[in-house]
């Protein structure tokens, strides 16, 4: 073949094409094999024609090469969707499935929360008794009891054991304890009210992997469980006071009664079983007027003792940030009231989650019912007896008069 020419033109370029097509009827016409036969340089394509294909149709051949074009990202994203969708193909029905689930539970429980009526977050209790008597309000305070949790001697050095028969006993203790504390101090101070604080992780669940390990029962069981524990303990302090003692129950989830691995914020109480329990104690007791609970919608919740004089503020505890150090949880705690108190100024807060009774000036900490565990060990926490609080507020002195342990 003659040397390849470096110039020419479109026209000329398409009648070389037909050329060597006419010379070889038979052969597939592709960019290399023109490229050997034709006239022209690839310079000189390239010049009129971006691709072979585009050279091809202009001199009206079929065309007998596809070339490779990059895909755009576009393409490219539609093309591993459907690579995806291959590969997902035989699990697609049963996802479907649960996500149908999920959606129909969702509901279940948005009907039941919107259909309930919501309670105030603050709580007024009046004076109950003549001016000239001396007159007070009872707390017993029930958090962290982790009662389907199961706690080995072995775990703890021989510390503490925990199990679902033990953690009835201690609750009932607690219910026995506290009546008696009322019992006793009544004889000094008229007391016309008794708050009950339930605060929350009545129930470890399954939040973490460990926990899973540890709890005899499933979070369901376990929070119907619970139920019937309080219910018990709340018919006990109505059979066992006065008609005239009204008893006002303040509650509040806490951390691991959730139905969420991780912890939320805004819908925190719409997506905890504790809540769920507490608005099914309410019905249970709908129509008996010495009883009235305040569920809590957000973290905080507040009662106002004696015309406003007395305010304190509940919560569980979690939303307290402490890692440990010097001091235990009295700075992070003092902290938190000293940002909160700028918002919303309190006397008092009384909180548990720590599993340490505190009776410090402006807050009472809680203790818990199961008592020292094999968490609290690895985070070389305190050891403590499981214990409750109860103290009393006076209305004369207007102050936290009385706080002690029950011992359970």
């Amino acid at each position: 073949m003659s040397e390849k020419k470096s110039k020419g033109t479109s026209e000329a370029l398409i009648k070389d094409v037909k050329r060597v097509q006419k010379l070889f009827p038979d052969v597939t016409l592709t960019r290399d094999f023109f490229r050997t036969h034709s006239k022209y340089t690839q310079a000189v394509m390239t010049t009129y024609f971006p691709s072979f294909n585009d050279l091809l149709e202009a001199a009206g051949l079929v065309k007998h090469e596809e070339e490779k074009k990059e895909l755009s990202p576009e393409q490219k994203l539609e093309l591993e969707k459907a690579k995806l969708t291959a590969k997902t193909e035989g699990k697609k029905l049963q996802l479907d499935q649960a996500l149908v689930q999920i959606e129909d539970l969702q509901a279940q429980l948005n009907a039941v929360l919107n259909l309930t009526d919501k309670t105030p977050q603050l709580y007024d209790i009046e004076p109950k008794v003549s001016k000239g008597q001396s007159e007070s309000v009872a707390f017993m305070i029930a958090s962290d009891w982790h009662s389907e949790e199961l706690v080995l001697e072995g775990q703890v050095g021989g510390l503490n054991k925990h199990n679902l028969t033990i953690g009835s006993e201690r609750a009932t203790n607690f219910w026995k304890g506290g009546h008696r504390l009322w019992d006793i101090f009544r004889k000094d101070t008229a007391i016309k009210t008794i708050v009950v604080g339930l605060l929350g992780d009545f129930i470890t669940g399954r939040i973490h992997e460990d926990t899973s390990e540890s709890c005899i029962l499933a979070p369901a069981d376990s929070i119907f469980r619970v139920q019937n524990m309080l219910l018990s303990g709340l018919n006990f302090l109505l059979a066992n006071t006065p008609e005239d003692t009204e008893i006002i129950v303040v509650c509040h989830g806490g951390n691991h009664g959730r139905m969420t691995q991780h912890q939320l914020i805004a819908n925190e109480t719409g997506n905890s079983l504790e809540q769920y329990m507490f608005y099914n104690m309410r019905t249970h007791y709908e129509g008996i007027k010495r009883i009235r609970f305040q569920i809590a919608d957000g973290y905080h919740s507040f009662i106002r003792l004696f015309d406003g004089n007395y305010k304190i503020r509940f919560h569980h505890g979690h939303q307290i940030n402490y890692g440990g150090g010097v001091g235990g949880i009295t700075i992070p705690v003092n902290k938190a009231i000293a940002q909160w108190n700028k918002g919303n100024k309190v006397d008092l807060d009384v909180f548990g989650h720590f599993h340490q009774y505190i009776n410090f000036g402006n807050f009472i900490c809680n203790g818990s019912l199961i008592g020292y565990n094999a968490y609290a060990l690895s985070i070389k926490a305190d050891y403590e007896r499981p214990q409750q609080a109860f103290f009393l507020v006076n209305k004369k002195w207007n102050a936290k008069t009385i706080s002690t342990p029950i011992f359970v």
